[in-house]
């Protein structure tokens, strides 16, 4: 990294304040050799916010398949020929079972999840109805059911839902390039809609999509003009049948740099690891020293998470203290 580099990383980390695009460039292209000096900024970032307590989550794919969506990654999309599974929105008693079950690990928030560009009215209110019957003060619950307006998202709300997810997945520029059936307005109206009703915003995307290493720093700079609260951080799993299919998988080293990058881009935000993380071998331990806040653990939507024992022994092995809901 170039003198000035230094320089900005270490005035970021002492003063919290994020970086500029320009350095964020240069984060990505950091030698091996640099990557303890991005780490120990990135962790000194993360120290300033969020101290050393680390937050888990885990979701529920409550609606799966048969997605109208064109997304090129997806596995769920209908224009995808995959084995993905198809089903209707579980019932509130299948909902409510694995929001307990959930409840039983060391996890701050869960997260129900649908296919489809939006849930019905009639859905909505079933899972509203569902987060008012059923709460534990351990752990919260989230959404992510697709583009929905104030009202709906209001509906949520009240109910006690307190973050939604909505992922804008990569930088407007690359956008076009992954997803045809509607535009980046859309899901950035859906974005602002989660702030205006004043639920928490989650919202990230997944990285090694095809995207330049500029369009990635313009992805993470336009979440921090957002001013989001969480950001999910996801790495290309290519599955069989997308379009994507024939990806290459990123490297660790690179997966390191990312996180880093988005922490450095976006020192206030939450920052979780989730699809992707297994392929890191073993790296994975290093995602919390580049920035991370926390990870997603237990079953993912289409691919396999990683083994909650392994990964509760990784954090006893680090030492690092796993929060409650704040």
């Amino acid at each position: 990294m170039k003198p000035s580099t230094v320089k900005n990383l270490r005035r970021a980390a002492d003063r919290g304040e994020p970086v500029s695009e320009e350095t964020a460039l240069d984060i990505l292209l950091a030698r091996p050799d640099e990557i303890p000096e991005l780490l120990n900024a990135a962790t000194a970032v993360r120290r300033r916010s969020f101290g050393d307590r680390l937050r888990l989550c885990s979701i529920l794919n409550a609606r799966s398949g048969a997605c109208s969506e064109d997304c090129a990654f997806c596995a769920q999309s209908a224009h995808h020929e995959t084995h993905a599974e198809v089903f209707g929105l579980l019932d509130g008693n299948e909902i409510a079972a694995a929001y307990r079950k959930a409840a039983e690990l060391p996890v701050s928030r869960f997260g129900v999840v649908t296919s489809g560009r939006a849930l019905s009215d009639e859905d909505i209110e079933a899972i509203a109805a569902t987060v008012r019957s059923t709460s534990d003060p351990r752990v919260a619950w989230c959404a992510s059911l697709g583009c929905l307006d104030t009202s709906r998202l209001l509906l949520l709300r009240e109910a006690g839902v307190r973050r939604f997810h909505h992922n804008l997945e990569t930088a407007e520029s690359y956008f076009p390039e992954i997803c045809s059936t509607h535009g980046y307005a859309q899901r950035l109206d859906t974005v602002r809609a989660v702030k205006e009703v004043g639920l928490e915003v989650c919202c990230g995307g997944i990285l090694g999509l095809g995207e330049s290493l500029e369009q990635r720093v313009e992805f993470a700079a336009l979440l921090a003009r957002e001013e989001v609260d969480c950001i999910p951080l996801n790495f290309l799993v290519p599955i069989p049948g997308t379009r994507l299919e024939s990806r290459p998988l990123m490297k660790p080293l690179d997966m390191i740099r990312s996180i880093a990058m988005f922490r450095m881009t976006n020192p206030k935000a939450e920052l979780k690891v989730c699809a992707g993380r297994v392929r890191m071998g073993d790296l994975q331990s290093m995602i919390f020293y580049a920035g991370a806040t926390g990870m997603m653990v237990g079953p993912l939507l289409t691919v396999a998470g990683g083994d909650v024992s392994r990964d509760l022994q990784m954090l006893g092995d680090l030492e690092f203290p796993v929060s409650a809901l704040n």
